[in-house]
């Protein structure tokens, strides 16, 4: 069982930048992607950041090149690095755990509030 915690949101100004961290506690043996997902205040959820167990990784266009996500398999956290944070950006992020052939076994974590706001 994998389990899955969020941490370093909070509140930036317009342009700033936040890094968000997912720990990840248990087995994490056969974990085919962790992902950032997104759920914005009257949208829905957004796939914001994938990457792979190979190390590949995907970025939705709204985010492409300006935010990072990597992974450090010895202390098995996943990272978001968000730059130049535009209001649009504000919303609870949420990571995920996709095991390989068993995505209904998806792990979630908590979330955490990240808001853009001068």
């Amino acid at each position: 069982q994998v389990h899955l915690v969020e941490s370093g949101g909070g509140l930036v100004q317009p342009g700033g930048s936040l890094r968000l961290s997912c720990a990840a506690s248990g087995v994490l043996i056969g974990i085919a992607s962790m992902n950032w997902y997104r759920q914005s205040p009257g949208k829905r959820r957004e796939l914001v950041a994938t990457i792979y167990d190979n190390g590949n990784t995907d970025y939705a266009n709204s985010v492409k090149g300006r935010f990072t996500i990597s992974k450090d398999r010895a202390t098995k956290t996943v990272y978001l690095q968000m730059s130049a944070l535009e209001p649009e950006d504000t919303g609870v992020y949420s990571c995920n755990a996709v095991p390989l052939g068993a995505p209904e076994r998806t792990t979630w974590g908590q979330g955490t509030q990240v808001t853009v706001s001068s």
